[in-house]
This record gives C-alpha cells, sequence and structure tokens, in this order.
C-alpha cells in the first residue's frame, strides 16, 4: 500500500501520460514543491465562478506556495494535471486522508459509517478552458487508481457539491456517485454529500 511519504520520495509511482479528449497532451503526477509558480498560474487564472466552486484559501503565489510546502507534511495528497507542451498547470486534484467529525456525523445520520481506514475526500478542480470537455471523466480511472492504492475503498467529496452546480451534479452521477443526504454550510450554501464505492481491481 502507497503512503504520502513514498508518493513524495517517488512521485514516478502515481506519474501516467495521457491525451485528453481535445488533443491535448498531459501529464497526471504528484504535485511537487517546485510547482509554485504554475500553481499560483492556474489558482489566479480562475473564473469568479470556478473559485466559488473550489475548496482553496487563497488563489496567489502565497497560496501556490502553502500548498507546495505541505507536501507529504499533512494528510493530503495534492496531484495535478499538466500540459506536456507549456508545462502549465490545468488541474488540481485533491485528497485528504482524514474525515472530520463533522463530515462522519452527516454521514452516521444517513446511515454510512466512515473509517478513515478505508475512506477518503476527494476535490478536482480543472482550469475553465478544460471543463465541460469529458477531461474529468477520463480522469477519474486515475483517481480511484491512486485511492485503491492508498488502500481506500470509498470516495466522498471534499466539502460536498454545490446544490446549484448542477454540471458537476451530473457529472458525479454519471460516474456512479450517489447522493446520500444534503447539509447547509457555515456560509449558508446548501449541498449535497456525495460517496462513491471503488470498484475492486
Amino acid at each position: 500500500m502507497l503512503t504520502l511519504a513514498r508518493i513524495a520520495e517517488a512521485p514516478e509511482v502515481l506519474t501516467r501520460h495521457l491525451e485528453s479528449p481535445d488533443g491535448a497532451r498531459l501529464v497526471f503526477r504528484p504535485m511537487a514543491r517546485t510547482d509554485a509558480e504554475s500553481l499560483a498560474a492556474f489558482l489566479t487564472g480562475l473564473s469568479p465562478e470556478t473559485r466559488r466552486f473550489s475548496t482553496f484559501d487563497g488563489h496567489d503565489l502565497a497560496a501556490a506556495r502553502e500548498l507546495c510546502s505541505a507536501i507529504a507534511r499533512y494528510d493530503k495528497l495534492r496531484l495535478v494535471l499538466e500540459e506536456e507542451a507549456s508545462g502549465g498547470i490545468v488541474g488540481l486534484l485533491e485528497f485528504s486522508l482524514s474525515l472530520p467529525q463533522s463530515d462522519v456525523a452527516r454521514y452516521r445520520k444517513a446511515g454510512i459509517h466512515l473509517d478513515e481506514g478505508t475512506d477518503c475526500r476527494f476535490g478536482p478542480t480543472l482550469a475553465d478552458e478544460h471543463q465541460g470537455k469529458g477531461l474529468a471523466t477520463q480522469v477519474l480511472p486515475l483517481i480511484c487508481e491512486v485511492a485503491r492504492r492508498l488502500g481506500k475503498r470509498r470516495i466522498i467529496l471534499w466539502g460536498g457539491v454545490l446544490a446549484d452546480n448542477p454540471r458537476a451534479i451530473r457529472y458525479y452521477e454519471k460516474n456512479g456517485f450517489r447522493t446520500v443526504g444534503s447539509f447547509t454550510g457555515p456560509d449558508g450554501q446548501s449541498s449535497l454529500d456525495m460517496i462513491l464505492d471503488i470498484i475492486p481491481r
């Protein structure tokens, strides 16, 4: 079973090359400490709407440096989608291997008992120009592979998905996620909790 320390030492264990549905050649890989400037360009370029749907604390170089400095230090695994030609980051895919008690309590009310040994949180963000083109669907099997190699059997959405984000909800439903309940966040916005059972291989 992979660990965060092992991934940080040998990122090639999760590195994959792919061609997006629109023909762009991409690299799927763990985020590196040297990614701060490229990551800052990605965060800065996100539209206000995409920022609203994301869970980042900031969208500038300081935020990017904080994300990069956290590699192998906490319970987070962050992967990027990088354009081979330009080296620019066009996607950030985040795992959290810890489960907040608020999430555990909400899922318990829905009859689902979460366990950090088998469950993880996940949140994807794609650059605006790569949204709605099938890239997120193409990458999901790679996400499931990562989760399996971390010893996980289920994925829940990090922070849920906003109820007023129908495109994301359709994407998750199409790819096997099921809704287990709804909740209102601290900001007063309504979100859905969704979970995916990973099919063993």
